[in-house]
């Protein structure tokens, strides 16, 4: 039986706290251990949207080989509604440096279970959140015993509703996603992806990632990564507000003098915890 890593690492960072999660085309084997050699905290071999129907097969094998030839990295797959998806199971299954599948348009709990019994106890999955039916699933599909953490397929979800991208409009459903991860004891759900090349505009999209209650988020180029890490990390202020804030209150909370202290508190704490995660300060 193939045994998975109960906390995947990629870059030094496990994969609960993975804030930069690289999709690289299955069409390009040649991008594949640059991308993994890159400041990102996780990389995902696309065979899904990044790749032609006829071209799946060469794609997948490509996969394959370089997994098997000691290359880690998380498989995007296709849908459980497509006849790839067993396919791509059947290919996967015993890969020991496969770090775990994101699983595509998933709709329901089951799909996730169903991808689960096909590729062995304790396989991870990332749930990809792509449409108004799998919004609607988000809390079932969060409670699934193999989901590992939900990431939200923004591009195809407006298609698929018609909203646009503006912030408004995108609140429901990021919301959505972060109470019900956190309704289930899941890590903060994945965000979807800045297509434009612009650092300013990564920059201010990566914030409210970091509003929304969200922990990751997808990117297109591996030049993203650093911005991402960056801006889904606490600030040294904030760790420097952080460690004062401890001083002041006590590790043990010896120092509280009432009720609003320990909100503050917590967030000091909390902030210190992902500085430790991702050495900051």
């Amino acid at each position: 039986m193939t045994t998975f890593l109960e906390n995947p690492v990629l870059s030094g960072v496990a994969a609960d706290k993975a804030r930069s999660w690289l999709l690289v085309p299955a069409s390009k084997p040649e991008l594949f251990t640059p991308a993994a050699e890159s400041a990102v905290d996780a990389v995902i071999l696309d065979i899904e949207d990044a790749v032609a129907p006829g071209a799946k097969p060469a794609a997948r094998d490509a996969v394959v080989s370089w997994l098997r030839a000691g290359g880690r990295a998380w498989v995007r797959i296709n849908d459980a509604t497509t006849p790839y998806w067993a396919d791509d199971l059947d290919a996967l299954r015993g890969i020991d440096t496969l770090e775990g599948v994101m699983l595509a348009k998933t709709e329901s709990g089951s799909q996730v279970e169903a991808t689960a019994d096909r590729l062995g106890h304790g396989c991870r999955i990332v749930a990809l959140v792509e449409s108004a039916m799998g919004l609607e699933a988000a809390p079932e599909i969060a409670r699934a015993e193999a989901t590992f953490r939900l990431a939200f397929g923004s591009g195809d979800f407006r298609r698929d509703t018609g909203m646009s991208d503006d912030p408004i409009a995108m609140a429901y459903p990021r919301a959505r996603l972060v109470v019900s991860s956190r309704a289930a004891r899941l890590p903060g759900p994945i965000d979807g992806p800045t297509l434009a090349v612009n650092d300013s505009m990564l920059s201010r999209d990566s914030q409210l990632t970091v509003s929304m209650g969200m922990t990751g988020k997808l990117c297109m180029h591996s030049d993203q990564g650093p911005i991402v890490n960056r801006e889904l990390a606490p600030s040294a202020a904030d760790v420097a507000w952080a460690r004062d804030v401890i001083a002041q209150l006590g590790e043990d909370g010896s120092g509280v003098r009432d009720g609003s202290d320990l909100p503050r508190l917590a967030k000091a704490k909390k902030i210190t915890a992902q500085a430790a995660v991702f050495s900051i300060g």
